[in-house]
């Protein structure tokens, strides 16, 4: 069988965020693979090819902890409801269920750190101490 006779051979690459396809006779395989990887391999080294949107990085963090932030950001030195509460750490980008929050708040108390005034479900918690600076 000829050369011209055998169907082109077709490769698809990606190497990093690029992603290229080649189709060509068998006996040219390897050179375009050798062209296409050195001058992906120059422009990396230049410059990034795409560039991509900064990912947030991960925080983990309990939602006790972020409400003792809060504390000692000296937010708690006006008297704050569950909802206010809530609603600060879901603005900062902390999504945490009601009731988590509520027994964080509760455990902040028990440690002295906030007191809570008020009838049940009307609860305001504030700074016990101010925050050590």
């Amino acid at each position: 069988m000829a050369e011209e006779a055998k169907p082109p051979i077709r490769v698809k690459m990606k190497v990093g965020n690029v992603e290229f396809e080649i189709e060509c006779r068998e006996d040219q395989l390897q050179e375009a693979i050798g062209k296409i990887l050195s001058t992906v391999t120059e422009r990396a080294k230049e410059a990034p090819l795409i560039t991509e949107r900064a990912m947030p990085t991960a925080r983990a963090e309990t939602c006790k902890g972020i409400i003792q932030r809060l504390w000692q950001e000296g937010w708690f030195s006006t008297p704050r409801g569950l909802s206010d509460v809530h609603s600060e750490m879901a603005r900062r980008g902390f999504h945490y269920d009601r009731t988590a929050v509520a027994h964080a708040l509760i455990d902040l108390v028990k440690d002295g750190i906030l007191t809570r005034d008020g009838r049940p479900r009307r609860y305001r918690y504030a700074q016990k101490r101010p925050p050590a600076r």
